[in-house]
Formats: structure tokens, C-alpha cells, sequence
């Protein structure tokens, strides 16, 4: 097990993030890994603001809600790579598909997508879609996805910490653990950010997307033996779909 990384935060944590989480171009910047996940939902935001800049420029060239809710997932696909959305179809093929835990693994590291994931990357992107369809027609949307960006990439640090390692390479291996302070700030940030663009709704909100993902974490340790890049991946879109349903 990869010892967990406790130095203190450090303004470059901020592109460690966004080089990690995102596929923005960034100037040269000596990534840190874990330590960095504090950051992460600072990228999160960054994340949720493209979104919603998307979603405002559908609305003023006269698109619909729906269209400019697509457009906000669009964009924040692009600007991640897809990088979550590919870890929810692969944890639902996984950890649904797989009798014993390495053909769990098998399954997981197979770039192809089967039925499980197909269905779970569709109902959750749906979900997604339409929550956010409702907030384009007339809700507070761009402060909706800046908060959701943010809250979602804690259960990613959570998890990240709570669980080993299930496999002895990939990319949450070479990441490393974060230390549970690190975690803490990361959750502090988050949740004074949405705070400030949603109001007190945002607590009860984080805190049912925080049961949600505890669950993937329960069925991760059960089924694989701990976390993957690909759990934390689920475990951000599971997050954002239930935070952009609860939030108004």
C-alpha cells in the first residue's frame, strides 16, 4: 500500500488538479498526485463553469432548455475527456458483470463497454440531462453546476482514502492516498462554495450524495476488494446527477 501523502497544500495543487481531472491546457507544473486532492474541487468548478458557459451561450443563440443542458454536457465531456463517465460504465460492468473478484478487475480494464455499463452511463447521463433541462428553463443553473462540479469531486478524495488500492497498478495506484486532512479541506472548499451559490440546501444535498457514494464505496470493498480510478470515476457522476437533481 502506497503511503498516504500528507504535505501541506501549495498553490500549484490548483494545475496538479486541473492536469488530472481535466484535459485543459496548463503551463509546465510538477504534478503531486494525491496531495493535490484538496484542489480537486476547485477543478470540479472549473468544470461546471464551462458547463454553464456552454448552457448560456445555447440559450442566447435561442436553443431550448434541453439543447443547452446537452450543450453544458458536451462541454463538460470534452473538457474532462470523458474521464468519469468512462469510469461509471466500466464499474457498472465490473461490479455487476463479473462473478469473482479478479474477473471483476478483468472486466473493469476491458475498454469495452457491455450492457451494464451501457445502461448505467445512459440512465445517469439522463438523469444529468434532465435535471439540468430544468434548471436551463429558468432555475439558477450556472451557480447549480459550479456547486455540483465541486461538491462531486469529494466522494473521489473520500474514497480515495477510506479504501486500498484493489489493483497494484492504474491510475489511482500511482496517484497515491490522500491524508484525511486533505481530504477535510477538500470538503470544506467544496461545501463553502456551494454554499455561497446555493444556500443552505446545499447540506442536505451533499450529505444524500454522500450516503449514495458510501454505498459504491460498501459494494467496492465487497466485490473488488477496494477502489479503482474507475470507482472514483462512478462515484463523481453518481454525485453530480444527485446534487443537480436536489439543488435549485
Amino acid at each position: 500500500m502506497p503511503p498516504r501523502d500528507t504535505a501541506a497544500p501549495r498553490m500549484a495543487d490548483i494545475l496538479s488538479a486541473l492536469g488530472l481531472l481535466t484535459r485543459l491546457p496548463l503551463p509546465d507544473h510538477a504534478p503531486r498526485g494525491a496531495e493535490a486532492a484538496w484542489a480537486w474541487p476547485l477543478a470540479g468548478a472549473v468544470v461546471g463553469l464551462i458547463g454553464a458557459a456552454a448552457a448560456w451561450l445555447a440559450l442566447t443563440v435561442g436553443a431550448g432548455p434541453g439543447a443547452a443542458a446537452a450543450a453544458a454536457l458536451v462541454a463538460q465531456a470534452l473538457t474532462t475527456g470523458g474521464l468519469h463517465e468512462d469510469g461509471l460504465s466500466d464499474t457498472a460492468d465490473g461490479l455487476l458483470g463479473g462473478r469473482t473478484r479478479e474477473r471483476r478487475l478483468e472486466i473493469m480494464k476491458d475498454s469495452r463497454i457491455g450492457s451494464f455499463g451501457a445502461l448505467a452511463l445512459i440512465l445517469v447521463t439522463l438523469a444529468r440531462w434532465s435535471a439540468l433541462a430544468a434548471l436551463c428553463a429558468g432555475g439558477p443553473f450556472a451557480a447549480v453546476l459550479v456547486a455540483a462540479g465541486a461538491l462531486s469531486r469529494v466522494p473521489m478524495a473520500a474514497i480515495m482514502a477510506a479504501l486500498p488500492n484493489a489493483r497494484d497498478t492504474g491510475l489511482s495506484r500511482l496517484t497515491g492516498r490522500p491524508a484525511g486532512a486533505t481530504v477535510a479541506l477538500a470538503a470544506c472548499l467544496a461545501l463553502a462554495l456551494a454554499l455561497i451559490l446555493t444556500g443552505w440546501q446545499a447540506l442536505p444535498a451533499a450529505l444524500i450524495a454522500a450516503l449514495l457514494c458510501a454505498g459504491l464505496a460498501r459494494a467496492a470493498r465487497s466485490r473488488i476488494g477496494g477502489q479503482t480510478g474507475d470507482i472514483l470515476g462512478a462515484s463523481q457522476q453518481i454525485a453530480e446527477a444527485t446534487l443537480l437533481s436536489l439543488l435549485k
